[in-house]
């Protein structure tokens, strides 16, 4: 009896794990795409420079979340290292952007996506309550 106990117990844990990562990953592609669309609207990327762009702009984004999940208790040392990759990355979005305003404006709109995510996401936790 007690086998069967821990037998059901493991595979609904193991089913409740895999679908809470699927969704996950389904919500994090969902806005990853929502963001290029942005992007690509607020910087008027044609589509060669959208090409160009993105592989760049998804390396940068990867640093910058690993960064994020490995941090600290030091806001400091972690708005740092953010601006440090982003001075890193800058001349490559330069090579893409042709200039420095749009690429000032990349991060600019970067900033005004994650606003907007995030004003969404607390607007969807206060209707579900």
């Amino acid at each position: 009896m007690k086998k069967r106990l821990l037998l059901i117990l493991s595979i609904c844990i193991n089913i409740s794990y895999f679908c809470y990562s699927q969704s996950d990953d389904a919500n994090f592609k969902k806005a990853q795409s929502l963001q290029i669309a942005y992007l690509t609207k607020e910087l008027a990327l044609t589509p060669d420079e959208s090409q160009k762009l993105f592989p760049i702009y998804n390396n940068y984004v990867g640093e910058i979340r690993s960064l994020r999940r490995d941090k600290g208790n030091d806001q400091i040392a972690l708005d740092e290292k953010v601006l440090n990759i982003r001075k890193k990355y800058r001349d490559d979005f330069k090579g893409v952007l042709g200039s420095d305003d749009r690429v000032n404006k990349l991060f600019v709109a970067e900033k005004n996506f994650r606003d907007i995510l995030r004003k969404e996401l607390i607007k969807r936790g206060l209707n579900r309550q």
